[in-house]
């Protein structure tokens, strides 16, 4: 029965697969349908990130300037995944800081990095996430030297 199987799944395979070689069809074992012919892809030299989040970027060497600012953001920012949304993308950035709620239903963060990437920061804060509805971002310099990493802050 599996015989009759694995020859007909073959060849449908030639059929349908036009091929110069069909030697790379694959062979099937008549016993468990399982392709006998085909060797697994080479090994990788570095291993696969599994993590469903962007891995961030190096952090900036010593000759790039650091840029450092406070963030403050207004408008239906809470209850809107606002304060995630910032840490996955100040992540994604390699930007270090933090972000917070506070009691008047703002949300405010702190960013520090590169030029660049500081001002894309800035920028993506202007729209937020899909649910959020920004209505003003105010940008100001800060000296303070966040920690390393992106964290979310308890609200004050």
């Amino acid at each position: 029965m599996f015989s009759n199987i694995s020859t007909r799944l073959t060849t449908t395979l030639k059929s349908l697969i036009p091929l110069h070689n069909h030697n790379q069809i694959p062979q099937f074992s008549h016993s468990l349908l399982i392709p006998t012919n085909l060797h697994p892809p080479p090994l990788r030299s570095h291993p696969l990130n599994m993590s469903s989040q962007s891995s961030p970027l190096p952090p900036p060497d010593s000759s790039t300037p650091i840029k450092t600012v406070k963030v403050e953001i207004k408008g239906r920012v809470q209850g809107v995944f606002y304060r995630d949304w910032t840490v996955q993308n100040a992540t994604e950035l390699g930007l270090k800081g933090w972000v917070r709620n506070r009691r008047d239903g703002s949300v405010e963060a702190l960013f520090s990095g590169s030029v660049d990437k500081v001002g894309e920061m800035q920028e993506r804060c202007r729209r937020g996430p899909p649910s959020a509805v920004v209505t003003g971002v105010n940008v100001s310099p800060c000296e303070e030297d966040p920690e390393p990493g992106f964290q979310r802050r308890p609200t004050v």
